[in-house]
């Protein structure tokens, strides 16, 4: 860790993403600040924060890269069961605040979501750049939500809950039916899980990955507003 760049709050930069260690996977630099200016720039060079409580602020870049095409999103038979039901209507950019605090609060296994971090991308919500994605329940409860950074034509997934049983599921239906519509060429899902393969995630190699962000993120996408219309069913999902 000794041999990575220490970035200086006060000059805003990133070493290219392809210097990125390989053991720990991704490891690029170490340091600078939270500001929104070096997490958008961050973003667009495929880079983001990664760290905990006791540790300094960790960028990462890892090879390969999860990621989700909007038109590879896969419905099993029984989350089609579960969208016919309509259970769960969604809704965007109504509680910020709350998405991302459930966020923190709901994983098991402890959060990287730092009251720093919670706090830069609440100015990044408030800049129109992060966005929440939130489902909801036939009672109007919370039952799920997401929170990312919309950038030119890219998606970037940060951290997502369920609190009911397929919440999550219908949250990435939606979120990737209305990406495509809006001409968005991709969600980053950042690393692996199964959860993610199982709805059409894949990795792709690092190099690919940069390569279609500098095509899209100067792209502006068909719709700026983030304002979900599409609805199920429709013709495509049929």
């Amino acid at each position: 860790m000794t041999s990575l760049p220490w970035l200086d709050p006060d000059q805003l930069w990133f070493p290219p993403a392809e210097e990125a260690l390989e053991d720990p996977d991704g490891l690029l630099a170490l340091g600078g600040d939270l500001s929104p200016e070096r997490l958008i720039l961050a973003y667009r060079n495929g880079i983001f924060p990664w760290f905990s409580d006791d540790q300094p602020i960790l960028w990462w870049s890892p090879n390969p890269r999860c990621v989700l095409f909007p038109s590879d999103i896969h419905i099993s038979r029984s989350l089609r069961r579960t969208l016919n039901q309509r259970r769960f209507h969604i809704t965007t950019d109504q509680c910020f605040g709350r998405i991302i605090r459930l966020c923190a609060n709901t994983r098991a296994e402890g959060t990287w979501i730092t009251d720093d971090m919670m706090a830069a991308y609440t100015e990044l919500h408030k800049r129109g750049i992060a966005h929440s994605i939130e489902v909801w329940n036939r009672n109007n409860e919370l039952a799920g939500g997401m929170y990312g950074l919309a950038i030119g034509r890219c998606f970037f997934g940060e951290s997502m809950f369920s609190l009911e049983t397929n919440a999550s599921k219908v949250l990435m239906v939606h979120l990737a039916h209305q990406l495509g519509e809006w001409g968005y060429q991709l969600m980053d899902c950042q690393v692996e899980s199964d959860h993610l393969l199982t709805m059409g995630a894949r990795s792709i190699p690092r190099a690919e990955f940069l390569s279609i962000l500098r095509a899209c993120v100067d792209r502006k996408p068909d719709q700026p507003d983030w304002d979900f219309s599409w609805q199920w069913p429709c013709p495509e999902v049929k």
